[in-house]
């Protein structure tokens, strides 16, 4: 997974980016500003969010996500990319798109529904 910085009045312009290495977020930046603000998104210490996805059923608070996964390289972006000054978008070079068996002009069943068994 790669999340990739920019400033929320210039979407376009990407001022860095990190990468997790399985271990640790790789940081790659255009500028000093730049690299010193990711390195202080990532520094290794835990994060706290307050994301109702982030906690187990019924509770409610802040959660602290402790560094060393893929859960804490999101939050880290998320919430200290904000601190910082930036918005993160999430990039993946894992391959999708297009399914040809999900079409139905392939398999030739387009505006067909297939019969159900009939029982006898």
């Amino acid at each position: 997974m790669r999340a990739e910085f920019y400033k929320p009045e210039d979407p376009d312009l990407i001022v860095g980016s990190a990468e997790w290495a399985g271990r640790r977020a790789v940081i790659t930046a255009g500028g000093d500003e730049a690299r010193e603000a990711l390195e202080r998104i990532f520094r290794i210490s835990a994060v706290p969010i307050d994301d109702p996805s982030t906690r187990p059923p019924g509770s409610t608070g802040v959660t602290v996500i402790g560094p060393g996964n893929i859960e804490w390289f999101r939050a880290a972006a998320l919430v200290r990319g904000a601190e910082e000054g930036y918005s993160v978008r999430f990039a993946t070079n894992a391959p999708g798109g297009w399914d040809p068996a999900l079409d139905p002009q392939t398999y030739g069943w387009a505006g067909k529904k297939p019969s159900l068994p009939r029982e006898q």
